[in-house]
C-alpha cells in the first residue's frame, strides 16, 4: 500500500472515528496497522515494527495464534452468545471459572466475568460496598489507591486511577476516593530510619486513619504499576500492606490486569511476595487481546457472605461469561501453562533488563532502568545526579518515542518513562534488538 493510500486511510479515519485518548494532532501521523505475526506488527506501507508493549500490555501470546482463532470459531459455530444472568450459564464459563480457581491465590475461588479491566475495577468497588453492607458496616464505602496507579477510565475506575491527566475533563470526581504516594523506589522519600518499602506502605495506614477506618472499604493496587511507568515495589512493601489491611478491616484488591498470567515471572504478581488479596481483577492476558474479557476473583469469605445473604447482587453486564470469550480464555490457559509463560517472562525479562542496562547505563540522561519479569521501564531525566526531570514542555519522552517508532519499535510512554512489555513469546533475536533501538533513539533526541 502506498504512502498516499496510508494518508487516505488516516483521512477517512479522522472523518468518523473517535479514538481512545483522542487527539487530532497526535493522530495526524499515525500508523494504520494491517497485520501482526508473533511480536511484529506491519503497517499499511509494509514497514515492520516490534510490538514493544504487546498491543496494550495484553497480546502476551503474540499475534496470529491459531489455537485461539480455532477456539473462537468453534464456539461461535456452537453457541455464539447466551446470557450470563442468574438462571442461565454455559459450559465454557463454568470451565474457565474452574481453571482459574486452580491457579489463583488459595482463597480466590469465585469469579465474575466482565469485558475488561475498567469494568472489573467498577465491579470490585461495588462488591466491596456490598460485602460491608452485608457485614453490618454500610459506612465503609471509601476507596484508597495510589498515585501513578492505573485502574481504567470508566467513571469510578477513573477516580481510583492515580494519573491526574485523566481527571480534569470529567471532574468533579466521585467523593470517597483518595490516593497515597507510590512506593516508586527511584523517587519515593520517606522518613529516616525506616526502610523505603515500609515507609511507603505506612502511607496507607496514615490515609486510613485520616479517612476513618470505619469508612474505608478497600485499597486497590497493581503488584507492579504498569501504565504509571513500570514501578515494581520494594520486597517489604506488600507484606506490610497486607498487615495494615487486616488490622483496619480494609479489603485488599489486587489489580492483576497487566501483571496476571505470567507477565512478571509468576502466574500472578502478588505471588512474588507471598501475599493473598481479598479481591483481585484480571483482563488483557486472559485472552491475549483476541477477545474483550476480564473479571474479578472473590475470596471464599466474601462469596460466602454473598450467598448466605439471600439478597441478589444487582450488578450485571450483557457480556458477562460470554461463551466465545471464555472459550478463548480456556485456550489461552492451555498456552500459558503448556509453554510456561511465567518461566519465559522471568528469563526473557532478566535478559532484557540486563541488555538495557548494558546499552543505556552510561547515558547522562538515563536516570533509572527497572523491571520485574517481562516488564521494564527506562526513565529519562534532565540531570542524572539530582534526578531532575525534563520540563514537560520539552516533550522529551514523546520525541524519543517517535524516534523509536521510526526505527522499528512501537510502545507507549508515561511522561519521560519508556514502558516495555513485549509479547511473552517474543524470540530472543527480536528481544535483543530492543535496547539498541532505544539507545539510537535516545542519542538522536538528546
Amino acid at each position: 500500500m502506498s504512502l498516499n493510500a496510508n494518508n487516505e486511510l488516516l483521512q477517512r479515519d479522522q472523518s468518523h472515528l473517535i479514538h481512545s485518548l483522542h487527539s487530532q494532532p497526535a493522530h495526524a501521523h499515525g500508523r494504520v496497522w494491517v497485520r501482526g505475526e508473533g511480536a511484529l506488527l506491519t503497517d499499511s506501507n509494509g514497514a515492520e515494527c516490534i510490538d514493544g508493549l504487546a498491543g496494550l500490555w495484553n497480546v502476551i501470546a503474540g499475534h496470529g495464534r491459531g489455537e485461539l482463532i480455532v477456539a473462537a470459531a468453534e464456539q461461535m459455530r456452537t453457541l455464539p452468545f447466551v446470557s450470563g444472568y442468574a438462571g442461565s450459564t454455559n459450559p465454557r464459563a463454568i470451565e474457565l471459572a474452574e481453571r482459574l480457581a486452580a491457579i489463583c491465590p488459595g482463597n480466590i475461588n469465585h469469579f465474575f466475568f466482565t469485558s475488561g479491566g475498567g469494568e472489573s475495577t467498577d465491579s470490585n468497588i461495588k462488591m466491596a460496598r456490598y460485602f460491608w453492607k452485608l457485614k453490618g458496616k454500610p459506612e465503609k464505602t471509601k476507596v484508597i489507591s495510589r498515585l501513578f496507579g492505573y485502574h481504567g477510565v470508566t467513571l469510578a475506575a477513573m477516580c481510583a486511577t492515580g494519573i491526574s491527566d485523566y481527571w480534569p475533563m470529567f471532574e468533579p470526581r466521585i467523593p470517597g476516593f483518595s490516593h497515597i504516594p507510590s512506593p516508586y523506589p527511584y523517587r519515593y522519600q520517606g522518613p529516616p530510619g525506616v526502610s523505603q518499602g515500609l515507609a511507603a506502605a505506612n502511607e496507607l495506614e496514615q490515609a486510613i486513619l485520616r479517612e476513618g477506618a470505619d469508612k474505608v472499604a478497600m485499597f486497590i493496587a497493581e503488584p507492579v504499576q504498569g501504565s504509571g511507568g513500570v514501578i515494581p515495589p520494594q520486597d517489604d512493601y506488600f507484606p506490610r500492606i497486607r498487615e495494615i489491611c487486616d488490622h483496619y478491616q480494609v479489603l485488599l484488591v489486587a489489580d492483576e490486569v497487566i501483571t496476571g498470567f505470567g507477565r512478571t515471572g509468576t502466574m500472578f504478581g502478588l505471588q512474588h511476595w507471598g501475599v493473598e488479596p481479598d479481591l483481585m481483577q484480571f483482563a488483557k492476558g486472559i485472552t491475549s487481546g483476541y477477545f474483550p474479557l476480564g473479571g474479578i476473583g472473590v475470596s471464599d469469605e466474601i462469596a460466602a457472605a454473598m450467598n448466605d445473604s439471600g439478597q441478589p447482587w444487582m450488578h450485571a453486564y450483557t457480556y458477562s461469561g460470554h461463551p466465545v470469550g471464555c472459550a478463548i480464555g480456556l485456550a489461552m490457559l492451555d498456552i500459558i501453562e503448556g509453554e510456561d509463560f511465567p518461566g519465559q517472562a522471568a528469563r526473557k525479562g532478566a535478559a532484557l533488563l540486563g541488555a538495557l542496562r548494558e546499552a543505556l547505563d552510561d547515558h547522562p540522561n538515563v536516570g533509572d532502568i527497572r523491571g520485574l519479569g517481562l516488564m521494564c521501564g527506562v526513565e529519562l531525566v534532565a540531570d542524572r545526579a539530582s534526578k531532575r526531570p525534563f520540563e514537560a514542555s520539552e516533550k522529551v519522552g514523546a520525541r524519543v518515542l517517535a524516534a523509536m517508532i521510526d526505527r522499528g519499535l512501537v510502545t507507549r510512554i508515561r511522561g519521560d518513562v519508556l514502558c516495555l512489555a513485549p509479547p511473552i513469546v517474543i524470540d530472543d533475536d527480536l528481544l535483543h534488538r530492543i535496547p539498541g533501538v532505544i539507545r539510537e533513539a535516545v542519542d538522536a533526541v538528546l
